[in-house]
């Protein structure tokens, strides 16, 4: 009988966290994913990019001050919290993560946010991956700002590994974000932000 091959190994979370640190002081503004065993790196956010999330943090504040949109917050993620995700925005309760290191637990996390980068790992990123692992982990609603389709897409509902509900509208049109959040949005100043 001869002995089968290995699998081909996937990098363990810490060692993981451990290159994602070594980089983050090698190279100003290098940001590192995990989700499925894969590690993705993630574009600079340009100005524009900046911009939607200082206008939903804005939204945000004026509707719910108890709550703040967390730019760039590390999650753990997905089914036992193997992977590691740094949305554009976390939205939790005001203080939800102190005294949490880099990569937060994400229970307190009603809404995570995305905003389209013009990469090319961006689709599956963002419309794949980034559903996939914040529907895993529980995380009632997942916003994704489309900046090449000019659409805000929300996932909610999130049951055995996915979003059971999927609604998406075109810049310009509003968009209820339901509970947890109970917020609408407007979204016509997300036209003067695109390419």
């Amino acid at each position: 009988m001869t002995a089968l091959a290995s699998p081909l190994h996937i990098m363990e979370t810490e060692h993981f966290e451990e290159v994602a640190r070594i980089l983050a002081r090698l190279e100003k503004g290098a940001r590192l994913e995990f989700i499925d065993g894969k590690i993705r790196s993630r574009a600079v956010p340009d100005g524009d990019h900046g911009r939607i999330i200082e206008w939903l943090t804005r939204l945000c504040i004026q509707a719910r001050p108890e709550l703040w949109l967390y730019p760039d917050q590390g999650l753990k993620v997905q089914a036992y919290r193997g992977g590691r995700a740094r949305p554009d925005g976390v939205l939790a309760p005001s203080g939800a993560f102190v005294g949490q290191g880099e990569w937060a637990d994400p229970e307190p996390v009603l809404m995570v946010v995305e905003v389209t980068s013009y990469d090319s790992d961006s689709g599956t990123r963002d419309r794949v991956e980034k559903p996939r692992a914040y529907a895993e982990t529980g995380i009632p609603l997942y916003l994704l700002i489309d900046r090449e389709a000019c659409e805000v897409t929300l996932y909610s509902e999130p049951d055995d590994g996915r979003y059971e509900n999927i609604h998406t509208v075109p810049y310009g049109k509003p968009l209820h974000l339901p509970d947890p959040v109970g917020i609408t949005l407007e979204t016509e100043a997300l036209k003067d932000w695109v390419k």
